[in-house]
Order: structure tokens, then C-alpha cells, then sequence
């Protein structure tokens, strides 16, 4: 696919997607949707770490409403089933870890792609905003699955019900995100959190987001089987026998990822 409203761009393993239309603030329309899709299932052939940013001042403002005339026509079940699911699953389904570097503004479905990815590092310029209910709409694209398993009950409602900014900061305390970071050095700094993931070893990584994960529908004997389970496909892995030998040599391990 030729990407018109995204850059994609992969430098030593890391694939860094850029959402890029700075004039509305990267709202989501049916093409930006279309071509993230695409480049969340084209990045793991080619990187071992995803990075998901925004061109401009705003890392995302949601869903692109258009004009009046269009509003009254949009039909958000067909949108939300048949571009939103699609494009998150890509994102919660890939198989190497996603960064979510929030360089701004994040409202709406723009907030909750963020916290889609596998770790939310935010300059401390930037906030989350669940705004649907300014336009008498609930929180979609995740954001009722999301904020209830990152934040709890209470604060995830009261997100929800008083569509109020959550500053970087004060998302951080939460456990909305990981990190909060000074807006001066932002980019040299999860570009550096980037580089960490790129280096380490890929397919450990991969069956720890699928324990973690499945840990919220399974009670403990399935999750220990699980962890058995996963654990044994990890110690077949090259960067295991690789961070064996690196351990005993008292050197650092030189993952390949497989």
C-alpha cells in the first residue's frame, strides 16, 4: 500500500508509524484507518519493535466527524466493526511489542489507540481525553475495555461520564500509561525505550504479552499451565541458550529475536 496520511519508517529494527495529517490533528478518517492496518501487519517482517506517533502538535483527535452534512449520515457500528476492530486487533494481536509515544493531544479513539499498544510513554504535553460523551456518545475503539482494566472502576467512569483532560502526569499515577516525560528530550527518549525493545529477545517478548494478557479470563491453575506452557516454547528459543551463555560469561546477551 502507498500510505498517503501515515509515514512508515524502519531504522535498526524499529518501525516507527507516524500518523500524518498535522492539520486536523491526526484525526482518524477511513484511509488513515486503512493504511494502519496495513502497516501494523507489514511492520513485524521487518522490525522487532513498533512505534505508533503523531506528525504536528496532537498525537490523535479521534474520529474524523467531517462536516455537518455528514455527520447525520455516518453509520458508527459499520465504522467501528469494520475499521476499528480491525486496526486494534492488528495492534493488540502484533506479535512484537508496540510503543505508543504520545506527543500530544490524545482524545477520543485517538486516546484509546494509545493505550491499544503494549506501553504508552507521553511527553508531558500531552493528555487523554475520553470526549464521547460531549457528543453523546460512549467511549469506543477499546476505551470501555481498556480504562477499566488499567485504572479500576472509579476512575474509568468518571473519565467516561465527565469527559474530563487527563494530564500526562496524573495518567502516569494512574496506571493509565507508563511514563510521563518531560516534553524537552520526548522523542530522544522513547527512541531510546525503542532501541531497548529492538535489541531484546523478540520471542520471549511475544509470549509474555499473550500471558499477561489471557491472565484477565483464567483462573490460576490455567494461567500456571499457560505460563508452563509458553515458558517451554521459550526455552527451545536461540536468545534463550544465547542469555544462558552470556549470563555465565558475565557479558551482555546478543539476541537475535528467534
Amino acid at each position: 500500500m502507498v500510505y498517503k496520511v501515515i509515514d512508515l519508517k524502519v531504522e535498526n529494527d524499529v518501525a516507527v508509524l507516524t500518523l500524518n495529517r498535522p492539520e486536523v490533528m491526526n484525526a482518524l478518517n477511513t484511509q488513515m484507518r486503512a493504511e494502519i492496518l496495513d502497516a501494523v501487519r507489514e511492520a513485524p517482517d521487518h522490525a522487532r519493535v513498533l512505534v505508533l506517533t503523531g506528525a504536528g502538535r496532537a498525537f490523535c483527535s479521534g474520529q474524523d466527524l467531517g462536516d455537518k452534512a455528514n455527520v447525520a449520515n455516518i453509520d458508527l457500528e459499520r465504522t467501528l466493526r469494520d475499521e476499528y476492530e480491525p486496526m486494534l486487533r492488528a495492534i493488540f494481536d502484533c506479535p512484537i511489542p508496540t510503543i505508543a509515544a504520545v506527543n500530544g493531544p490524545a482524545a477520543g479513539a485517538g486516546a484509546n489507540l494509545a493505550l491499544a499498544a503494549d506501553v504508552v510513554i507521553a511527553s508531558e504535553a500531552a493528555m487523554f481525553l475520553q470526549a464521547f460523551t460531549r457528543i453523546g456518545l460512549i467511549p469506543d475503539a477499546g476505551g470501555t475495555y481498556w480504562l477499566p482494566r488499567q485504572v479500576g472502576f472509579a476512575r474509568a467512569m468518571g473519565a467516561a461520564l465527565f469527559a474530563e483532560p487527563v494530564p500526562a502526569r496524573q495518567a502516569a499515577d494512574w496506571g493509565m500509561i507508563w511514563e510521563a516525560v518531560p516534553e524537552d528530550g520526548f522523542e530522544a527518549h522513547w527512541r531510546a525505550r525503542a532501541a531497548h525493545l529492538a535489541v531484546g529477545p523478540t520471542l520471549a517478548y511475544g509470549r509474555l504479552k499473550q500471558a499477561i494478557r489471557q491472565s484477565y479470563d483464567n483462573a490460576l491453575e490455567d494461567q500456571l499451565a499457560l505460563e508452563a506452557e509458553l515458558q517451554g516454547d521459550c526455552g527451545k528459543s536461540h536468545d534463550f541458550k544465547e542469555g544462558v551463555v552470556a549470563f555465565l560469561e558475565k557479558r551482555r546477551a546478543r539476541f537475535e529475536g528467534r
